[in-house]
């Protein structure tokens, strides 16, 4: 049976609910300033439109999800597996393209001129195009067992996972998950950054400081966003392999109790992203500032500068006149 955690759906609503408000308009900007204003598009580039794609994507199902944390899951079967799809794909895509990016920067520091081999364009798509394939193959399994169950409540939810009674199905599944979504990733970044970090040391201190600061919030978000998901599912591995029911039972319930949060904190990323990628590109802030769009915005504020100048000016000069006005009634008593 799925599990019921109202408390944590909620709470899980609430991350949720952020996630969409954030993210869903700043990953439409970031694809729609790519696609409109920006002709030459650099590799880093490419690799950004693709992670926004991929992230305004998932965050579109969200609203689904909230309806479902707080009411029950009335949308079909078919629904339930098509969304999960969705969202398990955008889960490899993401750390594929953020890993792609991490070897894309430690090449372009420590071997500048290999990095030229691959920045060309139709290496660039061809390698992008093996990710998508690469994450819809990976995300097959979630098809296969992803299914509706009611909860204790009595409401019909899309969290449960059909794995096979023996255990082994539900092994490989979620090891292949946490390894190829998380540990290779993870590793991947880690090494490529911590090389560049060395090189880092030896730039000027306001660059060495700007970079430092970058690779320290993409390790982070990656580790907040990606870890407990993937150390629950190292905790459902755990229940099926120990073979003490006490303590195997204990790690099953924390496990449910978690996936709430820590599969809603995994949507967090996608929201981030934006900020975290997209405006630390140089070509994508030149785009930006080019835009019509960034012109708006400074429009928007001369205004609402104008505005409140005249209102302070109109202020004062009413504040003015009735000086004046008492002034002059003191002076005729």
């Amino acid at each position: 049976m799925a599990p019921s955690m109202p408390d944590a759906g909620i709470t899980a609503s609430l991350v949720l609910g952020s996630a969409f408000l954030i993210g869903v308009p700043g990953n439409f900007l970031v694809i729609w300033i790519i696609l409109c204003t920006m002709r030459q598009r650099s590799p880093t580039v490419v690799l950004i439109l693709n992670l926004a794609v991929a992230d305004f994507l998932v965050l579109i199902t969200l609203p689904l999800w909230i309806y479902a944390f707080l009411n029950s899951w009335d949308f079909g079967q078919a629904m339930c597996k098509i969304i999960s799809y969705i969202v398990c794909c955008n889960m490899y895509i993401s750390v594929f393209l953020i890993m792609m990016m991490s070897i894309d920067r430690f090449l372009a520091v420590l071997y500048p001129f290999v990095i030229q081999k691959w920045r060309k364009n139709h290496v660039v798509v061809k390698t992008v195009l093996v990710v998508w394939i690469l994450a819809f193959l990976f995300s097959i399994p979630i098809l296969l067992v992803q299914e509706i169950d009611t909860d204790p409540s009595g409401n019909q939810q899309c969290f449960y996972r059909n794995y096979s009674s023996d255990g082994q199905q539900k092994i490989i599944c979620l090891g292949l998950e946490t390894s190829v979504g998380f540990a290779i990733p993870f590793t991947v970044l880690t090494v490529c950054y911590m090389c560049v970090g060395k090189r880092v040391k030896q730039m000027t201190y306001k660059k060495k400081n700007q970079t430092s600061m970058l690779i320290a919030r993409i390790v982070i978000v990656f580790v907040v966003c990606w870890f407990p998901y993937h150390l629950f599912n190292l905790l459902e591995i755990a229940s099926i392999l120990i073979e003490t029911t006490e303590v195997s039972t204990r790690f099953k319930h924390i496990s449910d109790t978690g996936s709430y949060l820590s599969g809603a904190l995994a949507f967090i990323s996608s929201s981030i992203n934006p900020l975290l990628y997209a405006f630390a590109a140089r070509n994508f802030r030149q785009g930006f500032l080019s835009s019509k769009l960034a012109k708006v915005f400074e429009q928007m504020i001369e205004n609402t500068k104008e505005e409140s100048t005249k209102e302070d000016i109109n202020m004062l000069q009413k504040e003015s006149g009735s000086l004046v006005n008492d002034l002059e009634s003191q002076m005729f008593l």
